[in-house]
């Protein structure tokens, strides 16, 4: 976290949580998020942390293998946005605990395009109890 100041301004920061692997991984991931204020556009941001990843090591490989260090850009306070090469929000955020318990540590009310729930409200439906199938 303390490298990605580098970009912009950090405001927030999630505790480093400990979540199991998903895909073709074979370890346990440390997961957090944070709030950085920057003057940077998305694609650039985005080019940014791809530098700051391969500067830590990762190399291309498997999809959802092991890799030293993954940063993406899951919202933006910008709303939308839509490349060939980014989607904010994170097409999969809504699903994924391990995005949304540190995201919810630091902002729970951040809303989300483009039906305004916040990241509590996502969290709540992906974690509520469901009746056992009959």
């Amino acid at each position: 976290m303390e490298e990605l100041s580098a970009f912009g301004t950090v405001t927030a920061r999630s505790p480093v949580i400990a979540t199991p692997a998903m895909g073709a991984a074979q370890r346990r991931f440390a997961n957090a998020a944070l709030v950085l204020e920057s003057e940077l556009d998305p694609p650039s941001l985005l080019a940014a942390l791809k530098r700051t990843e391969r500067a830590f090591g990762r190399r291309p490989g498997q999809r959802w293998g092991d890799r030293v260090l993954d940063c993406d850009i899951v919202l933006w306070s910008g709303g939308a946005w839509r490349t060939k090469s980014l989607t904010i929000p994170h097409p999969a955020f809504a699903e994924r605990q391990f995005v949304l318990d540190p995201a919810c540590a630091i902002a729970p009310d951040w809303r989300t395009p483009p039906h305004g729930l916040s990241l509590a409200h996502h969290q709540a439906r992906l974690t509520r109890p469901r009746p056992l199938p009959r």
